[in-house]
């Protein structure tokens, strides 16, 4: 399971914006889209850097993390 934080998710549509970008990739993934917390957590094969690009391709920003 890997956590991002996302900037930008204000809305249903913003989920399904973000869980459909990471689904386009894997399909089997399971993505948890938290709007409160501004957490996405993916469980999937794919490399971080994928979700990410597929997140930011979105239109969402992913912060770096230290």
């Amino acid at each position: 399971m890997q956590t991002f934080t996302v900037d930008g998710m204000t809305c249903g549509g913003c989920v399904r914006g973000v869980t459909n970008a990471i689904q386009r990739l894997d399909p089997q993934s399971k993505v948890d889209v938290d709007l409160k917390t501004k957490t996405v957590k993916v469980d999937s094969s794919l490399a971080a850097k994928e979700i990410v690009r597929a997140i930011k391709d979105a239109g969402f920003d992913v912060p770096a993390t230290a």
